[in-house]
């Protein structure tokens, strides 16, 4: 066919604007609304549309589900779940539950099973004896974690942690864990996530494979009793270099699974402790330290979001004074307040 200098030029613009296109909907994607998150304690009886709602007033655009299996000692490592013993809200029903409020409610749903060990043990210390022991272990994990990632497909969860604070076990079963993740993504087809602990995330094998890097933010960054912002931020400096360096390796945002501060004296020190009796009260520390990571943290390009650990919809046989909530303390507001940000990260 005979074409004209004239359509040459009409084919050749239309053909450089389709390029351009094309170009700025890989290269500049619409931003991604950082996840604001609040950990979900599990419910005792069947949820209500009222326990939802201190959810939705915090602003919050996600929710963690915590359901668990349980470990009675390491002499015996296997994983025990869905057990009427369990609360409700921890068991498969009562997960399902939870999720379909959350998601009726318009909240997204981060699914995040976690094992319990008896006698107070840490869960990224499990030490086993022999290949017998730590086949006990992953054949029960499997279990507990695919019939949790069954959950998340059914009811559309959007997103799947696949384990949290496992350092020991991921450490020493890394043919294990590429087995399962292969298992769990036949299952559940959604963005998966792993919660590595503050101190052990860099060592994790598998960051390739999951969609976020998610670590549990319990970095110490201050040794004062009420730590000044300017100090804590001072603090943060080597781990958030740390973080963008593990992001920039990987090509994958940080998550931060977990994070929170206990509202007692020296919450910044080591932040992964419950406070004891031997610590006062402290609001003002349990506020400085969260708004110093949010003004420090929140708006990095390698940053996704994170889950405020945490929230309880039924009064807590400790009270909440001391504890990791913001229920009832001046830090509520400032969660409230910087969750209503339009927070945004680069694609």
């Amino acid at each position: 066919m005979k074409v004209g200098v004239q359509e040459l030029k009409i084919v050749s613009c239309n053909a450089l604007l389709f390029v351009l296109l094309i170009s700025c909907t890989v290269k500049g994607q619409p931003p991604q609304s950082i996840i604001k998150g609040i950990s979900f304690v599990a419910t005792r009886s069947a949820m209500t549309d009222a326990m939802v709602q201190p959810l939705i007033d915090y602003n919050a655009t996600h929710v963690a589900v915590h359901p668990y299996g349980f470990i009675r000692g390491l002499e015996n490592p296997e994983v025990l779940h869905n057990s009427d013993r369990q609360w409700y809200g921890e068991r498969v029903q009562g997960t399902r539950q939870s999720i379909k409020k959350f998601k009726q409610a318009g909240l997204k749903v981060m699914l995040k099973p976690q094992l319990w060990i008896g006698r107070g043990i840490y869960t990224g210390t499990i030490d086993l004896k022999n290949d017998e022991e730590w086949k006990i272990l992953e054949n029960s994990y499997e279990q507990f974690i695919l019939s949790f990632a069954q959950v998340a497909q059914e009811t559309n969860s959007d997103l799947f942690c696949i384990g949290t604070e496992l350092e020991s076990f991921v450490k020493a079963r890394p043919a294990y864990w590429d087995q399962l993740i292969i298992k769990i993504k036949a299952i559940y087809k959604g963005p998966l996530t792993y919660a590595a602990n503050w101190d052990s995330y860099p060592d994790v094998t598998f960051w390739k494979q999951m969609d976020f890097i998610g670590v549990d933010a319990y970095f110490p960054v201050s040794n004062e009793k009420t730590p000044q912002i300017s100090q804590i931020k001072s603090g943060w400096e080597k781990w958030a270099r740390d973080l963008q360096q593990i992001s920039n390796r990987y090509e994958k945002k940080i998550l931060f699974t977990e994070y929170g501060y206990v509202s007692a004296d020296y919450a910044g020190k080591e932040p992964w402790q419950n406070a004891g009796d031997e610590r006062a009260v402290n609001e003002a520390a349990q506020y400085n330290l969260l708004k110093a990571q949010y003004e420090l943290i929140w708006n990095q390009e390698w940053f996704a979001g994170g889950f405020l650990w945490k929230h309880h919809a039924e009064p807590s046989r400790h009270g909440f004074e001391k504890r990791f909530t913001p229920q009832e303390k001046k830090a509520a507001q400032l969660v409230t307040d910087v969750y209503s940000n339009d927070f945004s990260v680069k694609n």
